[in-house]
C-alpha cells in the first residue's frame, strides 16, 4: 500500500507546487515587494514570540510576588506592637488572598516593586470591622496651624443611635509617614473616642513609607506650582490607598474629609436616598464641594481607583471623577449639554447638602479657604422644651448672649467658659414638683466638642425633714447624698443625661448639675429637657 501510493502522492505534491512556482516565476518584477511581505511577517512574528516570552516573565514575577506577600502577611497575622502609652497597634491581618485588582497597583507605581508590603497598612487601630452598609474614609494630614478631625468625629458621630453604630466603620487614614505624628494622632483619638474604638466604629490608618513614590520631580501644569502639584498628586494617591482598604468592608463607601460637620440624621438620609434611586448609579453626591460626601458602591471602588493612578500625577481628584464620567458615558459626536446630561444620570446630586466644610486652614501649607456649601443651610444649634417655670443660676462664665435662661425657655444654647471642679448650674422650681424625667445635652453641630465632662445630676427634694435626714443620716435611697442634701441620681455620659426619678423621694425642689473635674473646653447646654407630670 505504502509503494503503491508513494508515486501518486509525490505527484499530486509536484501537481500543486508547479502553479506556485509558476507564479513566483511570472512574479519577477514583484519580487522584492514580496521579500519586503516576508520580512514584515517574519518581524512580526518574532515580536509576538519575544511579548509572549515577556507574558511568562511577567505572570512569573506577579506570582513569586504575590506568594511572597502572602508569607509576609501569614508572619504578621499575630503581631502587636506596643506604643504610647501601652496603646496596641495590630499588624494588617488578611484572611484572603491579596484582591487580582491590586496587582495593577504595580503598573502605575512600578517603585512598589521594590517593597513586599507597601500596599499594606503599618498601623491599624481599632477591631477591623467587616460586613457593615456604610463605610466612611476620612483622610487627615498634618496641617500647620489649625486642625479639625477631632471636632469632625464628634460631629459625626453626634446623635447616632447604637443601631447606627453597628452598622456602619469610620476609617481615619493618617497620611503621614512620621511614627511619633501618627501616633499623636491615634492617642487623640483614643482618648476623646475609647468606647468607639474598642466596639470598632472607628479605626486609625497611615500607610508605609515606601508607598509613596519620589514626588520631587513632578510636571508642573494647568499654572499650579511645584508645591501645589506635589500636594494635589500625594492627596490622589492618599485617596487611593484609604479607598482600596475600605473596600471589602462595607456596601457602601463614603468620602468625607477631616474638617466638617454633618446634620444630625446623616446616615439615615443617605440611606433613604440610595434607596430610591431606580437607575444605575456611579455617585451620589451630599455635599456640592470638592470630594466632600460622595457615596459609591464599594464593588465600583477598584474601577475608580484604577483609573486615579493611571492619571494620579495629571490631575485634582475632582477633575478625574468627572474625566472618568466622561469616559463612560460620553459620546465625543455630540456636544457638551449632551454630555453633562448623560453624567448626571451617574452622578446624582441630593438637596440639602449633608455635610458642611468648616476648616480655613488647608492642609496645603499657607492656603486659606472660606468654601461654604450654600445647599446645607443653617444647623440647629439647640432643641427646644416646655419646661416647668423656674429660677437658673450658674457659677459659670456666660459667653456673650448665650445665657442659661435662653437654653431653659428653649430660645437658644447656653455656652460658657471651660468650668472647673465645683462649677454648677441649677434650677430651682417655683414650686415643688413631681419630676418624671429628666434629659440634657451638651455640645452642638457647630461645637460637638463643648461637653460637659465628670458632671453629676442631682435633685433637691422638697421635703425639708428628708433634706435634714440626708444630711445628718446619709440617703436611705439607692443614690448617694451630698452634704447640702441633694441625691445624686445620675451623670454625664457622653455629652447626655437622662434618667427618670424614683416617685418614692417625692417632689423635687430643684436640679442640679454639678461639675467634679475640670474641663480642657468650653461647654455648651443645647437642650434641657424637665418632664413632670403637669408638663
Amino acid at each position: 500500500m505504502r509503494l503503491r501510493h508513494g508515486p501518486l502522492l509525490t505527484a499530486l505534491y509536484l501537481g500543486a507546487a508547479f502553479p506556485l512556482l509558476w507564479y513566483a516565476a511570472w512574479q519577477g518584477n514583484q519580487g522584492n515587494d514580496l521579500d519586503v511581505y516576508q520580512s514584515q511577517l517574519l518581524e512580526l512574528r518574532q515580536r509576538l514570540l519575544y511579548a509572549e516570552k515577556e507574558n511568562k516573565k511577567r505572570s512569573h514575577e506577579l506570582s513569586s510576588a504575590l506568594n511572597e506577600i502572602k508569607h509576609v502577611v501569614a508572619k504578621r497575622m499575630n503581631l502587636t506592637t506596643n506604643h504610647t502609652d501601652g496603646m496596641k497597634w495590630k499588624a494588617f491581618n488578611f484572611t484572603r488572598k491579596l484582591p487580582m485588582h491590586l496587582t495593577n497597583m504595580y503598573y502605575y507605581l512600578p517603585h512598589l516593586r521594590e517593597y513586599e508590603d507597601a500596599i499594606f497598612p503599618n498601623v491599624i487601630f481599632g477591631q477591623q470591622r467587616t460586613g457593615v452598609s456604610l463605610v466612611m474614609g476620612i483622610p487627615t494630614v498634618k496641617r500647620e496651624k489649625q486642625h479639625y478631625l477631632i471636632n469632625t468625629l464628634h460631629s459625626l458621630l453626634y446623635e447616632l443611635s447604637e443601631e447606627q453604630k453597628n452598622d456602619c466603620v469610620i476609617v481615619i487614614f493618617v497620611g503621614e509617614v512620621n511614627a511619633e505624628y501618627v501616633s499623636s494622632v491615634a492617642e487623640s483619638v483614643k482618648t476623646s473616642f475609647p468606647k468607639e474604638i474598642q466596639s470598632g466604629v472607628l479605626e486609625v490608618i497611615s500607610p508605609p513609607a515606601s508607598y509613596y513614590p519620589e514626588l520631587s520631580n513632578l510636571k508642573k501644569t494647568f499654572g499650579d506650582s511645584e508645591d501645589r502639584v506635589r500636594w494635589r498628586t500625594k492627596q490622589n494617591l492618599d485617596y487611593s490607598f484609604l479607598m482600596l482598604y475600605a473596600q471589602p468592608k462595607g456596601t457602601f463607601y463614603l468620602q468625607l474629609e477631616d474638617d466638617i460637620i454633618a446634620k444630625p440624621d446623616y446616615i439615615q438620609s443617605i440611606k433613604n436616598f440610595a434607596a430610591k434611586q431606580s437607575q444605575e448609579w456611579m455617585i451620589l453626591e451630599f455635599s456640592q464641594l470638592g470630594f466632600i460626601g460622595k457615596l459609591f458602591k464599594s464593588g465600583d471602588l477598584p474601577l475608580i481607583v484604577e483609573f486615579f493612578l493611571m492619571f494620579y500625577k495629571d490631575k485634582p481628584i475632582d477633575w478625574l471623577i468627572d474625566h472618568l464620567l466622561w469616559v463612560k458615558v460620553c459620546n465625543p459626536e455630540k456636544d457638551a449639554i449632551h454630555c453633562e446630561k448623560e453624567k448626571a444620570k451617574l452622578r446624582i446630586r441630593a438637596k440639602p447638602s449633608l455635610f458642611q466644610h468648616v476648616g480655613i486652614y488647608s492642609s496645603l501649607a499657607g492656603k486659606i479657604q472660606n468654601l461654604k456649601d450654600k445647599d446645607f443651610g443653617k444647623n440647629v444649634l439647640h432643641k427646644a422644651h416646655n419646661n416647668p417655670p423656674a429660677k437658673v443660676d450658674t457659677s459659670l462664665r456666660t459667653y456673650q448672649q448665650y445665657t442659661l435662661e435662653k437654653v431653659y425657655k428653649g430660645k437658644d444654647c447656653f455656652w460658657a467658659s471651660a468650668p472647673v471642679a465645683g462649677d454648677y448650674i441649677s434650677f430651682t422650681f417655683l414650686s415643688p414638683l413631681e419630676v418624671e424625667k429628666y434629659f440634657f445635652r451638651s455640645g452642638n453641630m457647630e461645637h460637638p466638642g463643648d461637653k460637659l465632662f465628670n458632671t453629676t445630676v442631682e435633685v433637691l427634694p422638697a421635703d425639708e425633714m428628708l433634706r435634714k435626714e440626708l444630711v445628718d443620716n446619709g440617703s436611705k435611697f439607692n443614690y448617694p447624698a451630698t452634704k447640702d442634701g441633694y441625691l445624686k441620681i445620675g451623670a454625664f455620659e457622653n455629652g447626655i443625661a437622662e434618667g427618670s426619678i424614683n416617685q418614692s423621694i417625692g417632689k423635687i425642689q430643684a436640679i442640679r448639675l454639678s461639675v467634679n473635674s475640670d474641663s480642657p473646653v468650653w461647654a455648651i447646654l443645647s437642650e434641657v429637657l424637665i418632664k413632670t407630670s403637669e408638663n
